[in-house]
Order: C-alpha cells, then sequence, then structure tokens
C-alpha cells in the first residue's frame, strides 16, 4: 500500500490523516476536499465565528506549520464526482482522476434545501465558512432575521443573532424545537430558554414560500401568516453526501453503510464522519445502525478507520468502533451537553435543578436501560454518566444513582 487518498478535507479527513502518519504510514498520501480552505472547525461557524467574535484564522483546524509536516498532497476546491472501486480510482469535477491503494471517505453531509428555494440577496444556509461569512455580514443591529428550522444549527443561529441586535422568529415544521434530538418534552425546554431571550419560536408552521424578487422580504406560512424578514436562515438539517459515488456499488442508505470495523465492503475502502452508518455495539439492541453527526464521533471515526486500514495492509486485527455518542450546544446561557441517544420510545426522568429555573439534567431510558443524558448548564452530572451509558444500566439503577449524587452536591 503505497497511496492513500482522503475524500473529506474537515475533522474526520485531518484526524484520519495524522492517525496514518503517526501509526507509521510513510506513502503518498492525498486530501481531496470541495472546498478552497484549508481545514476549519464548524461548530463555531453558528457561534463565536457568526457572532464576530473570531476571525477565519481562529478555528482553523490546525497550524498550518502541522499540517505540513504531515506531508500531504491538498487538492482543494476539487469535488469528486465519482468512484469506482474496482480499479479503485476517484474521478474529480475537472476530470481528473486520482488512483489509492487504500481510501477513507470523509464527504461528511449537504445542507437541505426547501423545494423551490430562491437564490436570492438574504436567503442564506449555514454550513461552511462562506456560508458564515455571508450571513455574519448581515446580521446588523434592528435586521428581522427568520429563522427556518429549530434544529441545532438553526437555533444556535438564531442565538447568535438575538445577541447581535437582530429581532428574531424562528419556524418549525414539528410540535417542538430538538424533537429529533431531544424528544418533544425536552426539546420545549430549550424552546423556552430562547422564549426567555426574547426569540419568536412557533412550532408545528409549515412554509409556503420564501418571498422577495431580487431581496428576501419575508416567509408566507401555509395558514396565511407572513413574516416579514430581511434575513431568511433555512436551517433544516444536512444529507449525507453520497450522490458522488452512487454508482460505486457501496451499500448507500441515508449515508454508507459500513460494518463495525467502519469498512464499506472493499478491503481497503473505509468510511468515518457524518456520512458513515454503522453498527455502533454499544446500541445495537436498539437501533440496528446509525448516523451521528457530531464532532467528537467525526474525529474518534476518522482515527479508528485510519488504524483499521493499515491493519488490513498489516494483517493485524481490526478495532470495531463502539462508542457513547456526545455532543454539546451553547445557546444564551445555556450549556447544552448530551450524552448517548434519545429514541422515539424513550421515557425522560429530570433528575437535578428544574426546567423552569434554566438548569437542570435529565436522563433517557429505553427499554429499561439508560441510553442518554441531557444537561443544560449542569455539567458535572453530564461527564461522568459516560460509564453507566457504557455498561448497560437499568433505569431504576440510574435513578438512584442520580439521587444519591444530587443528595451528596446539596449536603
Amino acid at each position: 500500500m503505497e497511496t492513500i487518498v482522503i475524500i473529506g478535507a474537515s475533522l474526520a479527513g485531518v484526524r484520519a490523516a495524522e492517525t496514518l502518519r503517526n501509526n507509521g504510514f510513510a506513502g503518498a498520501l492525498t486530501i481531496i476536499g470541495a472546498e478552497t480552505h484549508m481545514p476549519y472547525d464548524r461548530p463555531p461557524l453558528s457561534k463565536n465565528f457568526l457572532a464576530g467574535d473570531w476571525d477565519a484564522d481562529r478555528i482553523a483546524l490546525r497550524k498550518a506549520d502541522d499540517l505540513y509536516a504531515l506531508n500531504i498532497n491538498w487538492m482543494l476546491g476539487q469535488p469528486a464526482t465519482s468512484l469506482n472501486t474496482d480499479s479503485s480510482v476517484v474521478t474529480l469535477a475537472d476530470g481528473s482522476q486520482v488512483s489509492y491503494d487504500g481510501l477513507i471517505i470523509a464527504t461528511g453531509g449537504l445542507v437541505r434545501r426547501l423545494p423551490n428555494q430562491p437564490d436570492i440577496a438574504g436567503v442564506h444556509v449555514l454550513r461552511t465558512l462562506d456560508d458564515a461569512s455571508a450571513l455574519r455580514d448581515e446580521l446588523v443591529e434592528g435586521v428581522r432575521v427568520a429563522v427556518i428550522g429549530a434544529g441545532f444549527i438553526g437555533l444556535e443561529a438564531a442565538a447568535t443573532a438575538t445577541k447581535r441586535g437582530a429581532k428574531v422568529t424562528v419556524l418549525e415544521g414539528l410540535d417542538a424545537p430538538l424533537i429529533r434530538a431531544l424528544g418533544p418534552e425536552m426539546g420545549a425546554a430549550i424552546g423556552a430558554v430562547h422564549a426567555r431571550n426574547g426569540v419568536d419560536i412557533r412550532c408545528a408552521v409549515q412554509v409556503a414560500s420564501i418571498n422577495g424578487d431580487t431581496q428576501v422580504t419575508g416567509v408566507t406560512l401555509t395558514n396565511g401568516d407572513i413574516i416579514d424578514a430581511d434575513v431568511v436562515i433555512v436551517g433544516i438539517g444536512v444529507a449525507p453526501a453520497t450522490q458522488w459515488c452512487s454508482e460505486s456499488g457501496l451499500t448507500i442508505d441515508d449515508g454508507i453503510v459500513c460494518d463495525a470495523n467502519l469498512n464499506a465492503g472493499p478491503a481497503n475502502v473505509f468510511v468515518a464522519g457524518d456520512v458513515l452508518r454503522w453498527p455502533n455495539g454499544m446500541f445495537k439492541d436498539i437501533e440496528a445502525t446509525m448516523r451521528v453527526e457530531h464532532w467528537t464521533n467525526a474525529a474518534e471515526q476518522g482515527a479508528i478507520a485510519a488504524q483499521n486500514l493499515l491493519a488490513t495492509l498489516r494483517s493485524e486485527q481490526m478495532q470495531p468502533y463502539s462508542a457513547v455518542p456526545f455532543f454539546w450546544s451553547d445557546q444564551f446561557d445555556a450549556r447544552i451537553q448530551f450524552l448517548g441517544r434519545a429514541f422515539a420510545t424513550s421515557t425522560v426522568d429530570v433528575v437535578a435543578g428544574s426546567v423552569a429555573d434554566g438548569r437542570w439534567c435529565a436522563m433517557y431510558s429505553t427499554n429499561d436501560r439508560l441510553t442518554g443524558v441531557l444537561g443544560v448548564s449542569m455539567p458535572k452530572l453530564v461527564m461522568p454518566s459516560r460509564a453507566m451509558l457504557s455498561t448497560y444500566t437499568s433505569r431504576y439503577d440510574a435513578l438512584q444513582h442520580f439521587a444519591t449524587v444530587v443528595a451528596a452536591q446539596n449536603k
């Protein structure tokens, strides 16, 4: 194996490259990226960068000297358009072809857009550095902002815009914000944090159209209401970036489906990050395969994919990736942290603090087993819960644990 190609120049791809070099791979290493920018960190795009507190240099994933030391052939601004796993060749947008002995796919996700979403001034999505830069220029004092979608990106953008002096309305089609991530009860609780800070959140509404000829003027709902807006942010989630490899023979089902070792089928092809769907051993009794769009998973999977690719070269045993997902989000003064998974059938118990007071911890149980822990401005209760999530703790034992911990803290 003399040549390894990584498709995707973000967190998972960089971690894969670092792992390859740190584990003795001295061959040719190429990273292909759709954007022209060197790798940067995405979470600040909707927070510190969008707020104007950080510049582009501050969100660089690595220092230039550290990337230079990896001896990488960077092919940026040329997205991959097809993959032939039989001949081990990647084709790029300019028609050029890149051969590989080993391949790691870390193409991430692409923002979803509304049907007939107009391409006019003032309408934005938020996924890339260029997206955030364009939006930041328009978030000025007094501007009217409509955010379509009350997921994490939409709510983080809403909080940042509000703190910059904008008048913000959030439009959500489901009955509460963050239902897919946290369920209706806790999603509504996070929505209340925004309401207390002056954000107008409207749930169970549907967008009929985004209005304006050359400049956006507002949003019309299916019930006839019109939300006047100078800026519209469409934050309705991302889709795994798999269209480019749809004819590759890889199994694609809301992501590239892999085994527990993150292998995509061909012995020399591995996957990491938002584009990956795999059987997570921690939750295999509840969810056969999962796709996770979180920073920590992308970082860990990039490293494991690289290690397992090298293991195939060296005829060594591969390492399955089994993990407790973790994500965080800063919205106004709330530090939101979540370990594990929330499922539609989960039972939610508030075990510390109070939703009304804006500081609380809640646990999620599925099939009588602890599967998730949510903390809002309660970091000391969340992170120590990882061990319980890793050992199939029963709901009863988890309730007893939190009761004991909270009692000790209150002494």
